[in-house]
């Protein structure tokens, strides 16, 4: 091979790169003006200031449909700015206000936030919602929730445990949830009648479906858990030291969507969508898929998304080096694939 040779597949493999830059870069540019309203806090445990961000389309509707987003982080680590550049991205290329939550994590409140909690935060944060979405723009009757990994199993808790609640503390006698927010007026028994809790849509990343399985058979609340490390915070039992897997299964099973969904016949959930990466080795495709088989033997509207040569986390901001995904090189076509179901949800008329 002549040295022209060389040089002119160089320049072909060049332009190659470069119009692929320009393709990436027209897919990532916005496609309309939104309007962002930061740290909106929304609610308080314990003295603890819950917040969420939520950005607005600048289209000119009347009204939106809205999606709420929980990110994830092992329940222990990250913050609602791991999702900031998926919420900006749906709402600059499609028409939804996007609500992106804060909760607590397990080491919050000198580590002794217990994962009922977490639940109930995400409970309250969408009640939250749907009592002040509309001064937003939002349509609190068409809203969808959405998370990844410690997110998705919020996301899949508000869908199938969102009816079990109840007043007291969470206990083996007690399996009932008490959201942190609620409505001025409102007591509980008129959430449970009015279904508050009720969304239209969710789309699941890469969820955590099984707690007690995870405690039980894995490290989840030892120090191998590296999660509880990168928090600074002393590996305990989910629940506080009064409980344990070995002699409280029940409270493990009551925070765990995958012993809650209800038959279709009982209660029919929303329409869901599951991504996951073919090469996601924590939350892996045989999990995910066996969540979605109970899902349809229930009777139950679910679809899946294998996202190939993709590993955990592809929906996250920035970029990781340790799993060697980035937002810009991973995100963008699941996002496309989240919004063309959402799509089809909400604007299908």
């Amino acid at each position: 091979m002549v040295v022209s040779d060389v040089e002119n597949q160089f320049e072909e493999v060049k332009l190659n790169l470069e119009e692929k830059e320009k393709e990436f870069q027209k897919a990532k540019a916005p496609l309309h003006e939104t309007k962002v309203y930061r740290e909106i806090e929304w609610s308080s445990p314990e003295g603890f200031p819950l917040t969420m961000d939520i950005h607005v389309p600048q289209t000119g509707k009347e009204s939106y449909p809205v999606l709420v987003v929980y990110h994830g982080g092992g329940w222990l680590v990250n913050d609602q700015s791991i999702m900031e550049e998926l919420s900006a991205y749906i709402s600059t290329h499609a028409e939804y206000i996007v609500c992106n939550v804060n909760y607590r994590l397990l080491g919050d409140l000198d580590n002794t936030t217990h994962m009922n909690e977490i639940i109930e935060d995400a409970f309250g944060a969408l009640l939250w919602i749907k009592e002040n979405i509309a001064e937003y723009g939002g349509n609190p009757e068409k809203v969808a929730v959405t998370g990844d990994s410690a997110g998705g199993h919020l996301a899949a808790s508000v869908v199938n445990m969102g009816r079990n609640l109840g007043k007291g503390e969470f206990s083996p006698d007690n399996l009932k949830f008490h959201p942190t927010y609620i409505p001025d007026e409102l007591t509980i028994e008129e959430i449970i009648k009015k279904d508050m809790l009720k969304v239209q849509a969710a789309i699941i990343s890469y969820g955590a479906f099984d707690i007690y399985e995870s405690a039980k058979n894995g490290n989840f609340e030892s120090k191998e858990n590296a999660f509880w490390s990168f928090a600074n915070a002393e590996a305990r039992g989910l629940f506080g030291p009064d409980y344990s897997i070995e002699q409280n299964p029940e409270l493990y099973k009551a925070v765990s969507p995958i012993y809650n969904i209800p038959e279709a016949g009982e209660y029919k959930l929303p329409p869901q969508l599951f991504t996951v990466g073919s090469e996601d080795n924590l939350t892996t495709p045989k999990t995910v898929k066996a969540y979605v088989k109970k899902l349809k033997a229930a009777d139950q509207q679910a679809e899946l998304w294998v996202y190939e040569g993709r590993p955990h986390a592809f929906l996250d901001s920035g970029s990781n080096e340790f799993l060697g995904t980035s937002f810009e090189k991973d995100a963008i076509q699941a996002i496309k694939k989240m919004i063309e179901f959402l799509d089809g949800v909400f604007y299908s008329e």
